[in-house]
């Protein structure tokens, strides 16, 4: 795959953020500064016209992945590259946020909050035009033209999210970056906005960036799926790959979360302790306190992401398993 073909590329990005105490607390209390990584040393890369997921517990710092992609956050090190849109200018980025009351102006009508982009973008000539464009952009996104008098109150939680994503295409976006769109949402209307979302993606041609929290959600939007743990990458896989023959132990404990309604007593192994704090993260592998096959060079020595087959792998057991475990058959 050539560097035309990817819209975008993450090389070895980390973000840290300060939470120190104010600076009078650390002097009277003798504390220095305090620095929680919330992104280690990812690095990944999006075809043009696919859907990468990244999935993981809150707090793993996939949302920080996210609001670095669109400058929401400026990166502590490394790169993020981005490929090139219509007549060789820059892609242009947007954002879907996870909650659409609070993402939207109550303040605004509907109308002049998908217009802003268009206008401060200059994509249209005149107010006509614009005005066209908002009543497209509202039946593309299946609301009403008329829907432009109203104001957000006016709508449900699942018609907000429309306005949202209504208001993220109005720029015109090769890339939209979808920071759990659906988990505000009721059950039906998830599927709703995500059947929505997939038909978007194929008549628009775009690319998506589509963080969550629940496999299950993602797994027939994406092409690619990463699965990140206290802020680094433990396996990357195609969508299918991660679910028919998952190889890290942190992605079987999440497909085992996900309810089957052929087996709805199935035996689970149990888990130990919780995620640890970001703020003093376990030496060595980060997931090592909660592994069933951890050893004690994993409470030493960070794993690195090696593949393992179609599958990049941060671990060691693995790692050290795949010359004498047969892969299993894929369907």
């Amino acid at each position: 795959m050539t560097q035309a073909d990817l819209i975008l590329s993450i090389d070895h990005v980390s973000k840290e953020f300060d939470v120190s105490a104010p600076w009078l607390n650390r002097m009277l209390e003798r504390k220095p500064k305090l620095f929680v990584k919330a992104v280690d040393d990812v690095s990944f890369s999006i075809p043009r016209g696919s859907c990468f997921s990244i999935v993981g517990e809150s707090g793993c710092g996939k949302s920080t992945v996210a609001r670095l992609v669109t400058g929401l956050y400026s990166t502590s090190g490394g790169q993020i590259t981005f490929g090139r849109g219509d007549a060789g200018r820059p892609v242009r980025v947007q954002m879907i946020f996870q909650d659409p009351q609070s993402s939207l102006n109550p303040r605004w009508r509907v109308g002049d909050i998908i217009a802003e982009p268009i206008r401060e973008m200059k994509l249209r000539k005149t107010a006509d035009e614009t005005r066209d464009r908002v009543e497209e952009l509202l039946r593309i996104v299946g609301l009403a033209a008329d829907d432009a008098t109203k104001y957000p109150h006016e709508f449900s939680g699942g018609q907000r999210q429309r306005i949202s994503i209504a208001r993220a295409l109005a720029s015109e976006p090769e890339l939209l970056v979808c920071d759990e769109p659906t988990s505000a949402l009721d059950v039906s209307v998830q599927a709703q906005i995500l059947n929505l979302m997939r038909r978007l993606q194929l008549e628009l041609g775009l690319t998506y960036l589509f963080i969550s929290h629940d496999l299950s959600v993602v797994r027939h939007m994406s092409d690619m799926i990463a699965v990140m743990y206290l802020g680094r990458i433990v396996e990357m896989a195609p969508a299918e790959k991660l679910f028919t023959d998952p190889q890290h132990p942190y992605s079987k404990l999440l497909l085992g979360t996900i309810p089957d309604i052929h087996v709805p007593n199935r035996d689970r192994e149990v888990q130990n302790g919780e995620p640890p704090s970001p703020l003093s993260p376990p030496t060595g592998c980060a997931f090592h306190p909660r592994c069933p096959l951890a050893t004690e060079r994993c409470s030493k020595e960070a794993p690195q992401l090696r593949a393992a087959g179609r599958s990049m792998v941060s671990c060691h057991a693995v790692q050290k398993g795949l010359a004498t475990i047969p892969a299993r058959r894929q369907d």
